[in-house]
């Protein structure tokens, strides 16, 4: 045993102090590897230096390895830096320690300049100034809500919790009382409202009543059904039915809406012009009403960049919540319908689709087959429906959907996501406003041809129907068989219970055929042509068909078709939500067809209140009605309307009023309302 050096090499530390000198083997192989690796780390540097020839030229290019970037950057001098660049640098450090600082003056100064511009257009025209300033009014009130509520959440909740905590003790004697109260006061005011403007009122609450019994007879589970979203939903319609179409400030506020959104989609009509050259009119549906689809796509997609959207339907979503009882996720659903579709508004509570129980599911659904998209509100304004009761019937419809959705499939689970989970809605996935208009006018691609293939599509097939069904008719005499008039003797009831005159129930229900077995666009199609017949003042009957209907028949229609409940949609849905959240593909294609019925009623259910709450005016001119009364052989001689013009025309002449300025009666005229009155004979003569 002898003791021998210690190697160190590159590879690492060999200790060859205890070798045996039998160990030469074993020395001379570990020499060996040792060398090899000497070897191979001079080929690897030698192999970081690249030798070209070229000619008499010898050029050495150095790689731009790590080390070589460290001895240059050592090798490197400090440069000094300038005069100006130094006060950049501190002009940025500067704005970096008072960034939060800086943004507030200059939301400051912009809100300054903004208040200073509407006190100068109020001091000017308050009258003309009168929007702006509410709007203002309203933004001003939003905002110092939601700081309120960020700051002071929990010492506003402990204000509140007394009485939280008494309500939750009295609730079991308190809930009955409240309904009794309600009950009685809608009782008081249908025996005031019956008196003052007659019974049709009383049949549309008959219809409201029919329909909540016939959605417990065939609830899922009828003996579990929570009445307080039930109620409370119907209340709130009723609310805002009161506040829309009773009181004068409130139809104003919607009228005055629904003229600036008309007005505002019609900036459509520059692109289309440009697009499709002057005479783009003469294709009215494919370049006048598409255009609109894919402007107001747009629009929204911007909105909902800006977090506009997601802020006005979460306070909308909220006020639903806090009044109904149901969950945050149908809520925010729910509220989201009336302002995107129906495959749109699930997307903005996307991670939590897959907890939500089989009833939250079912009115997620429901609520999108009982509204519509806003996109296509533009199209059926541009028919010519109006356009103040497509938006009262879009924001009547949310709380309807959620009432006839628990109605229809009650809570049996408890559900996951509550308040407490801190829910939050989607965010919009572009970087800035530019891209999210081009995304929205993108996105609008899809949903313009799926229009306009499924009304191509649709139509030919009813043409086809049609034929058909008239051909077999004719087998039976009766050449007058189309899929109109099956529908029209199958939905006829039920349009009668929403509160249309009988005389007009027959049309009504063609149009809920329509909608319920093509789409609404084809109804509302049909209907713009009546509303057309209407104020063009013809003929109201035509070889014994009707040619337009009332003016209450038409509002209540339109809330009737105010909805996606179709067959067409129900694919849809069922596609889009799966793609959404696959895990709950069972439960969605379980319930899409009951949703798609509840979602029906919750729109029959809102044209029930509307038939309830519309105020009849004069439809047509007593001229032209007594005018097409006496120049018809098929004209019902017991037409209400003829009733209230001979009513009015007779007294008019007992007290020598002009109350029809401008009418031409003929002696014919005068005729016919002797005989339907039968009045003395001095009036006639």
């Amino acid at each position: 045993m002898e003791l021998a050096e210690t190697n160190r090499d590159h590879s690492g530390v060999h200790n060859l102090a205890f070798q045996n000198e039998g160990d030469d083997g074993v020395h001379d192989t570990n020499l060996k590897g040792l060398g090899d690796n000497l070897q191979r780390i001079k080929s690897s540097q030698n192999s970081k230096t690249v030798h070209t020839n070229q000619g008499d030229e010898y050029i050495n290019i150095e790689s731009d390895l790590p080390e070589n970037k460290r001895d240059s950057v050592e090798d490197e001098q400090p440069r000094l830096k300038g005069h100006l660049e130094k006060k950049y640098d501190e002009v940025c450090e500067f704005c970096k320690k008072h960034k939060t600082r800086i943004y507030y003056v200059i939301y400051g100064i912009l809100i300054t300049a903004y208040l200073a511009g509407v006190i100068a257009a109020c001091s000017l025209n308050f009258q003309r100034a009168l929007p702006l300033f509410v709007v203002t009014v309203i933004v001003i009130f939003f905002i110092c809500w939601d700081f309120l509520i960020a700051k002071y959440e929990d010492r506003i909740a402990a204000f509140f919790s007394r009485g939280d905590r008494y309500l939750k003790k009295q609730w079991f004697w308190l809930k009955w009382v409240l309904c009794a109260t309600l009950i009685i006061m809608i009782i008081c005011w249908l025996i005031l409202d019956i008196t003052k403007r007659g019974s049709r009122q009383l049949v549309s609450f008959g219809g409201l009543v029919m329909y909540v019994l016939l959605m417990l007879i065939f609830s899922k589970y009828p003996t579990r059904v929570a009445w307080r979203p039930v109620f409370s939903g119907i209340g709130m319609q009723f609310i805002l039915g009161i506040l829309i179409l009773r009181t004068k400030v409130g139809f104003d506020v919607f009228n005055w809406l629904g003229i600036q959104i008309q007005t505002f989609l019609e900036y459509s009509d520059t692109g289309a012009k440009f697009v499709f050259g002057d005479k783009y009119t003469d294709h009215f549906f494919a370049f006048k009403v598409l255009p609109i689809v894919v402007f107001f796509s747009t629009v929204m997609s911007m909105l909902y960049h800006v977090g506009f959207m997601q802020w006005l339907i979460g306070k909308v979503g909220w006020v639903m919540h806090a009044f109904m009882g149901t969950t945050p996720v149908e809520s925010l659903v729910a509220a989201g319908n009336i302002f995107v579709g129906q495959t749109e508004s699930p997307l903005l509570v996307r991670p939590y689709l897959p907890y939500i129980t089989k009833s939250e599911l079912h009115a997620v659904m429901t609520a999108g087959f009982s509204t519509i998209a806003g996109s296509v509100l533009g199209a059926y304004i541009s028919f010519g429906v109006s356009p103040s009761h497509l938006l009262t019937a879009s924001v009547m419809s949310a709380p309807a959907s959620l009432a006839a959705s628990k109605l229809f499939w009650p809570e049996t689970e408890t559900p996951l996501v509550t308040l407490k989970s801190g829910i939050k809605m989607a965010k919009s996935e572009s970087k800035n406003l530019l891209e999210a208009a081009s995304q929205g006018a993108s996105t609008s691609i899809g949903l313009v041809a799926n229009i306009a293939v499924n009304v191509i599509s649709f139509l030919a097939l009813l043409s086809f129907l049609d034929s058909a069904l008239s051909w077999v008719g004719n087998l039976f005499d009766y050449p007058q068989l189309t899929f109109e008039n099956i529908c029209a003797y199958v939905f006829m009831p039920f349009s009668f219970m929403m509160g249309v005159d009988w005389e007009d129930s027959f049309i009504v229900g063609g149009l809920l055929g329509y909608k319920t077995f093509f789409n609404e666009f084809l109804a509302y199609e049909r209907l713009s042509k009546l509303i057309q017949n209407r104020e063009n003042g013809g003929s109201m009957y035509i070889n014994g068909v009707k040619q337009y209907m009332t003016v209450r028949s038409e509002v209540i229609a339109t809330y009737a078709l105010c909805g996606f409940a179709n067959f067409g949609s129900l694919g849809l849905v069922i596609g889009g939500l799966t793609s959404i959240a696959p895990s709950k593909k069972k439960e969605i294609a379980d319930g899409a067809f009951r949703a798609m019925i509840a979602g029906t009623a919750a729109c029959f259910m809102t044209a029930c209140v509307a038939g309830m709450l519309t105020v009849p005016g004069m439809e047509v001119p007593c001229h032209i009605l007594l005018g097409n009364a006496s120049n018809s052989t098929d004209f019902p001689a017991n037409s209400t309307e003829l009733l209230k013009c001979c009513q009015r025309l007779f007294t008019s002449t007992n007290h020598s009023e002009e109350i029809f300025p401008g009418g031409n009666y003929s002696l014919n005229s005068w005729k016919v309302c002797c005989q339907i009155l039968g009045q003395p004979a001095f009036h006639c003569t």
